[in-house]
C-alpha cells in the first residue's frame, strides 16, 4: 500500500503546474450557458421510441462561460473570447504550465469570464446540421501559420517554449467546430453574455476578433476592446472607405463595408490591437508571416478610420517597442507577463482598472 501511495504522489507532482504568487481569493466562481436557439422536431414523442427525435426539442448555438470573481473585484469584468480552432483553454494555463491571462488578471483584481463560442468546446450542440469531424492533420500548419517558425525550425528569438512536451500541449488544446462557423451566431451569444455581465472589457484573439467586432453592433455594454491579432474574420470599414484587397500567399485579405453610423459605434470606447513578431514587410511564400502582413495593414487602416471619426484606437506592433519573438499566441508566450503588463498599462491609462 505504501508503494502505491508513493507512486501516486510522484505522478501528482509531475502533472500539477507550477504557479507563483499568493493564493487567489475568490468571492465566487461558476459556469453557465448563455444565448442560443431551439429547434422543435414535428411529431409526437412516444416513450417506447425513446431515441426518436419526434416531438422533441434541440437546444444549441449557445455559448459556455466559466467565470471567477475575486474579492474586491474591479468595476469592469474582462470577457475573453478565443480564436479559430480553440476554446477557453487559450486563456488558461500556458502549454508549458505557467499562469495564463485568466489567473494573471484575476491576481490584478479583475473578474474573468472565459467563453467557449457556440458550436465549439463545451458549447458543442447546434440547432443546425453538424459537420463530420475527421482527424486534424494540422500540426505543421499551426506551427507555420501562428509564426512559431518555419517548420521544422523555430525562429531563433521565438518566445514560444521549444520543448516537445509544451509543443504537444499546444497541439492538443485545439478543438473543432461541430457545425458551420457563423460569426453572427457567436456575436448574438456574446451580446447575450454582456447583457448578463453588464458593462465589460472584451478581450479577443484571432478569429474571435471577427465576432468581437460584430458584437459591438449588437450591444452597448462594451467599455473597451483589446484584440490580439484579430484576423481570419470580417474586417469592418465605413462604406466608401474600404481599403483595397491585399493578396497574400494565404489568400486575398479584404474588408467589409458597413454604414458609417454603424462604424461609428467603434468610436464609443477605447480599442487596442496587438500584433506580434515575424510579420513580413514584403510578400513572401511563408504564408504565416505573409497573412499577418495584410492583417496588420488592415488593422492600421481600421484604427486610422476609427480615430478619424473621433474614436480612440491604438495599434501596438510589439517589435516597434523592442519586444521581439512573439507569436500569434503572445499571451501564452514565455514573456506573457510582459504582454499582460502592456494591457494593464493601457487599461490604467484609459481609467478602466478602478
Amino acid at each position: 500500500m505504501k508503494r502505491v501511495f508513493a507512486v501516486l504522489t510522484v505522478l501528482c507532482v509531475m502533472i500539477v503546474p507550477a504557479y507563483s504568487g499568493e493564493p487567489i481569493v475568490l468571492e465566487s466562481q461558476g459556469s453557465f450557458m448563455v444565448g442560443g436557439t431551439t429547434a422543435a422536431n414535428h411529431g409526437e414523442f412516444v416513450f417506447s421510441e425513446l431515441w426518436s427525435p419526434s416531438g422533441q426539442t434541440a437546444y444549441g448555438d449557445h455559448a459556455y462561460v466559466w467565470y471567477q470573481i475575486p474579492v474586491k473585484a474591479k468595476k469592469y469584468p474582462m470577457v475573453f473570447l478565443h480564436g479559430g480552432g480553440q476554446s477557453k483553454k487559450t486563456w488558461e494555463t500556458t502549454p508549458d504550465g505557467r499562469e495564463g491571462f485568466q489567473n494573471i488578471f484575476l491576481r490584478r483584481g479583475f473578474s474573468t469570464y472565459l467563453v467557449d463560442q457556440p458550436r465549439r468546446g463545451e458549447a458543442g450542440f447546434s440547432t443546425v446540421s453538424g459537420e463530420p469531424i475527421p482527424p486534424a492533420y494540422y500540426d505543421r500548419t499551426m506551427f507555420t501559420l501562428f509564426r512559431l517558425g518555419r517548420w521544422p525550425e523555430f525562429f531563433p528569438d521565438t518566445q514560444f517554449p521549444q520543448d516537445e512536451a509544451s509543443l504537444e500541449q499546444f497541439y492538443r488544446q485545439g478543438t473543432p467546430n461541430t457545425a458551420p462557423l457563423d460569426f453572427g451566431v457567436v456575436a448574438d451569444a456574446m451580446a447575450a453574455l454582456l447583457a448578463k455581465t453588464g458593462p465589460a472589457i472584451l478581450v479577443t484573439h484571432s478569429q474571435g476578433g471577427g465576432a468581437g467586432w460584430l458584437t459591438v453592433l449588437r450591444t452597448e455594454n462594451i467599455r473597451a476592446i483589446a484584440a490580439y491579432e484579430p484576423g481570419g474574420s470580417p474586417r469592418l470599414f465605413p462604406e466608401g472607405e474600404v481599403p483595397e484587397p491585399i493578396a497574400t500567399s494565404f489568400g486575398v485579405i479584404e474588408g467589409t463595408a458597413i454604414p458609417l453610423e454603424e462604424f461609428k459605434k467603434f468610436t464609443k470606447f477605447p480599442i487596442v490591437i496587438f500584433y506580434g513578431d515575424h510579420i513580413a514587410t514584403e510578400p513572401t511564400d511563408n504564408y504565416g508571416s505573409d497573412q499577418w502582413r495584410a492583417e496588420l495593414a488592415l488593422g492600421r487602416k481600421f484604427a486610422e478610420l476609427v480615430n478619424k471619426y473621433g474614436g480612440d484606437c491604438t495599434v501596438i506592433h510589439l517589435p516597434e517597442l523592442g519586444i521581439k519573438g512573439n507569436t500569434h499566441f503572445m499571451f501564452s508566450d514565455l514573456n506573457n507577463i510582459e504582454i499582460a503588463d502592456l494591457l494593464s498599462k493601457w487599461l490604467s491609462e484609459k481609467g478602466l482598472d478602478e
